[in-house]
Parts: structure tokens; sequence; C-alpha cells
């Protein structure tokens, strides 16, 4: 009986103390998860090219102004010639003057995108953060980018299909019809799509896109050596890992920053995606 009592006590504390480092220290220690993507369709202007991707910041749930003001200085430091953030940005509580506040201060050579996640409601007040912070604005349209050289590359946006997937095809009207319709010379090098839940790919007409930049599913938030990720949300159940390729595309998904639901990360550090895109 003792014995069965020293082994109940052990278990307890075990879970115990994985349930605190989870909610406390692994909800912190934002890492920088650095990617190489290779495509032949980059010319020497858009070689090197750097890209930083934020997503799932949740703000107010595991992260407050100090973890912000941490993420603006580490994406500073790579001195990136893209910046985007794929959804997500806000969470049950949060303060606009703040989110502004930071966001203002994310430097990008080449420009500032971003889209809305199934969080970030009302989405006035989305748009409201984002265009006040410098961002650009990507939900449902598209930009073309030029770094001192005649040829373009295309940055187009989704905005959330958590509540219903059936009109992101009316969402992409617009921008199939511009790469349907252009004549080829005009044509951009290189095609870059920021969706937030990463499932609804497969919606899409992906000889479109080269490179897929996507969040949600928080890399699993909880995971376990061996098995994984635990469980994903809806939207992101068979495209949930950092990486696929799909078709010709490289699909790549931030494992995010802040937490949803419930505010515990395990084996699955806040993160922030460094992609350089060479030839």
């Amino acid at each position: 009986m003792k014995k069965f009592i020293k082994i109940f006590i052990f278990i307890l504390l075990l879970i115990i103390i994985l349930l605190l480092y989870s909610r406390f220290i692994a909800t912190k220690g934002l890492v920088v998860k650095e990617y190489r993507v290779k495509n032949s369709k980059i010319t020497d202007a858009y070689h090197g090219l750097k890209i930083v991707h934020l997503s799932d910041l949740h703000f107010g749930s595991t992260v407050g102004e100090e973890e912000l003001s941490n993420i603006v200085d580490k994406v500073n430091e790579i001195k990136p010639d893209i910046v985007v953030f794929t959804g997500d940005l806000i969470d049950e509580k949060y303060d606009k003057s703040i989110i502004i506040k930071y966001l203002s201060l994310v430097e990008a050579k080449l420009g500032k995108y971003a889209i809305s996640g199934n969080h970030d409601i009302p989405v006035e007040e989305f748009n409201e953060m984002i265009n006040s912070s410098g961002f650009i604005n990507l939900n449902d349209t598209y930009e073309l980018i030029y770094n001192n050289s005649n040829d373009a590359i295309i940055i187009s946006g989704i905005s959330s299909n958590y509540e219903d997937s059936s009109k992101i095809s009316f969402k992409t009207e617009n921008f199939d019809n511009y790469i349907a319709n252009i004549v080829p010379e005009d044509k951009p090098i290189y095609s870059i799509l920021l969706i937030h839940e990463p499932d609804f790919i497969d919606n899409l007409n992906l000889d479109n896109y080269d490179l897929i930049l996507s969040g949600h599913s928080h890399g699993g938030q909880v995971r376990l050596p061996i098995i994984g990720k635990i469980t994903t949300p809806y939207g992101s159940e068979k495209y949930y890992d950092e990486y696929y390729k799909v078709n010709n595309s490289d699909l790549y998904i931030s494992s995010g920053i802040g937490t949803s639901k419930a505010k515990f990360r395990l084996f699955n550090r806040p993160s922030i995606n460094f992609y350089r895109v060479t030839k």
C-alpha cells in the first residue's frame, strides 16, 4: 500500500511539474526557424530574398507587451526584405494601442503584408490595427513587388475560411483572372500566397503559387516525442507540420507565437519563420 501511495504521489508531482512547465516556461523563449527555399524561377534580383513569417500572435493570451517587443527586436535583427503575418493577431483580451505601437516598429525593405485569421473578429478592428501599423492588408487581394528590377514577384492573400470555405474560389477570382490574362512577358517570376488555414489550399489552383505561407495549426501546440502533435484545429487537420511539397508548391506552416484556448505549449516553443529564397 505504501509503495502504491509513493508511486501515486510521484506521478501526481510529475503531472503538476509538466503542467507548470507547459504553462509558464514552454510558452516563452522565442525561436527563429530558418529555411532555405530554392526555386529556379528566382532571378539575380531576388536571389537571397529574406522573408520573415509571423503567425498566430493571439495577443492577450500568453503574449503581452514584453513578448511583442521582443518579437519586433528579433524581426528587425534579421533585416528582412518582406515581413508577412498569416492571421490570428488578437485573442479575447487585447490592447489595440500596444499592438499598433509595436507592429509599426517592424522594418521591411520591400513591404509588410498581413491577412486575418479566424480569431481576428471584429474584422474592422483587425483592419484598423494592420493599416495603422504600416502593413498592407492582403485579405482577398494581391500586390506586385519589385526589387530594383523589371522582374516582379506577386504576393496574394486570402482571409480566413474557418466559418465558410465555399467562397474561397470567389476570393481568389481577381488574382486568378490577373494571372490568366497577363501577357507572358509581364508575368511575375514568382508567386507567394498567404492563407491562414492550410487545409483549404486543396480548394485552389496550386499552379498559381510557388510559395504558400500559413499558420493556424500551431504545429499542434502540445506535442509529444515520437507521437508528435496531439490535436490540431479544423482547417489544419491534413496540413499541420512545418513543411509540405504539394504539387509544385512549397507549403510552410508556422507553429505560431501565442496560444489558443488552452494556454499551454509542450515540445513546441513560440517561433517565427525566416526564409532565404534562392535560385
